[in-house]
């Protein structure tokens, strides 16, 4: 009867472990997901920006807005992309959006140019009226701080870029929604269908 008893005792006991253990590491995933919510909801920073022209700029000088962001490049497949980067920054600009380009030399050496000459090419070529910014890098510890904060963020925001013409988009309320594969055309529907929601949203206090 003893040995019963302690039978049943330890059986109780490795009962209460292992429910004690469940709640724990339920705790834990729970609290490993509020903080990646709460990562995901974090507004991106004002960092300090400079136009192709040399004039300063801010991110926070769009706060309100509905933003894409996109790092370019001069000499790459997706090159032609910046027709429709600025058919969106036509269409939809008078509503409260921008796009911002980043040129970058990362991917294949495909931005050599120098700020003027980007700007040059962007407007003879493209027509390019959208804010456009020096250009930086958006890989590893000598990135730009925007690139370095949107790596930081948690999957599928964030991680390195993983070529020309990725794309960020960015609520009236600086928070980072969606991210575009390069291939993934300004034109597609998974683009414009969420620029458009996004703008449905009323604009900060504020802004």
């Amino acid at each position: 009867m003893v040995r019963f008893a302690l039978l049943r005792m330890d059986l109780k006991f490795l009962r209460w472990s292992w429910m004690a253990m469940a709640a724990l590491l339920i705790g834990l995933a729970a609290a490993a997901e509020q903080r990646e919510e709460s990562a995901m909801e974090k507004p991106l920073p004002d960092v300090a920006l400079k136009r192709l022209d040399g004039k300063a700029d801010s991110l926070g000088a769009y706060r309100g807005q509905v933003l894409l962001i996109v790092n370019v490049a001069s000499e790459c497949g997706y090159t032609p992309q910046y027709k429709g980067l600025q058919a969106l920054y036509t269409r939809y600009r008078d509503r409260g959006f921008s796009v911002l380009g980043f040129p970058s030399n990362d991917f294949g050496k495909q931005e050599p140019g120098s700020d003027r000459e980007i700007a040059k090419f962007c407007r003879a070529n493209y027509g390019v009226e959208f804010p456009m910014f020096t250009r930086c890098v958006v890989l590893g510890e000598d990135a730009h701080p925007l690139y370095r904060d949107l790596a930081s963020r948690p999957k599928p925001i964030g991680g390195d870029v993983t070529w020309n013409f990725e794309k960020y988009l960015v609520d009236r309320d600086g928070r980072v929604v969606a991210r575009f594969d390069p291939e993934v055309t300004p034109e597609d529907p998974r683009v414009t269908n969420q620029i458009e929601q996004l703008l449905a949203a009323p604009r900060p206090d504020g802004a």
